[in-house]
């Protein structure tokens, strides 16, 4: 199962990235920058959030119905033809049930990283938000996930399975922030004093963060 970081080098993700960025009108570096931290904190949110029997079951409804992957199959035209303000009520949904209360603090670290300002992260989630749900809900299908064992096996493995439990306390960090920043410079210290392992989460959110 490929991860979340892979799915955005990937032709799919270069399609993702340029569509988000058109759509929300922000630089394709930046978008591509807020992505790359955003989808795994969204990714390790879901992940914390199934670790309950409601939580599991709750994603896993949304997984079955709307969010069944169909959306990945006409990217080009979803974003071609003016992206449907449906589509951003629904990723703004997906935000606040996802993370909540942190919503805003996490905004705010990305955007300090990221270089944007964190209303502008906020709306390049509300439209990657629901593409992300449909990525997952595709892996749902093609895995033929059906309990919350697999439903955590599924996100641990795309978020990459082999990572470090620093890289996992990293992301876990980001979860917990109150949006002053500092907790993203001790943790990208931490991350980019331990082990750099190139080609996994840690690299490329060590390379991001250690700007």
């Amino acid at each position: 199962m490929s991860g979340i970081l892979d799915l955005l080098n990937s032709d799919l993700g270069k399609t993702i990235i340029s569509g988000v960025s058109g759509t929300t009108n922000t630089d394709q570096n930046k978008t591509s920058s807020v992505l790359t931290m955003a989808l795994p904190v969204l990714m390790k949110a879901m992940e914390r959030n199934a670790a309950t029997p409601e939580g599991a079951q709750g994603l896993m409804g949304a997984l079955e119905s709307k969010h069944d992957g169909s959306i990945l199959d006409n990217l080009s035209g979803l974003f071609g033809g003016g992206f449907d303000d449906e589509i951003k009520t629904d990723g703004s949904k997906i935000l606040s049930h996802v993370l909540g209360q942190k919503q805003q603090g996490v905004q705010q670290v990305i955007g300090q990283k990221a270089g944007v300002d964190s209303g502008s992260v906020g709306e390049i989630l509300k439209v990657a938000a629901p593409i992300l749900m449909g990525v997952l809900g595709k892996q749902k299908r093609q895995n033929n996930v059906n309990s919350q064992n697999d439903l955590g096996s599924m996100l641990g493995g795309m978020l990459g399975g082999s990572s470090t439990k620093q890289e996992q306390s990293f992301l876990e960090q980001i979860l917990d922030a109150d949006g002053d920043g500092s907790v993203v410079d001790d943790v990208a210290g931490m991350l980019l004093g331990g082990s750099k392992k190139k080609g996994g989460l840690g690299g490329l959110l060590g390379g991001l963060f250690g700007k």
